[in-house]
């Protein structure tokens, strides 16, 4: 099962990240981080098959995606 990592601090909440997953993991969450954006949670991890689309998409290199 893969695992995705995402630093808040990083995160913009483009929503690339979210809008690009087929699988329905990610969504942005109602935290914010010390730059006062919502940040991306994983919502549904049992649902990533590791195809890192999430990471390529983000501008900001906030996501990480180990298998």
């Amino acid at each position: 099962m893969a695992e995705v990592k995402i630093r808040q601090e990083s995160c913009k909440s483009c929503e690339y990240c979210v809008r690009f997953c087929n699988k329905d993991v990610l969504a942005i969450g109602s935290e914010v981080n010390a730059k006062g954006y919502p940040y991306v949670v994983v919502k549904n991890p049992e649902n990533c098959i590791g195809c890192a689309l999430c990471a390529q998409m983000c501008p900001d290199a906030a996501i990480e995606v180990y298998k």
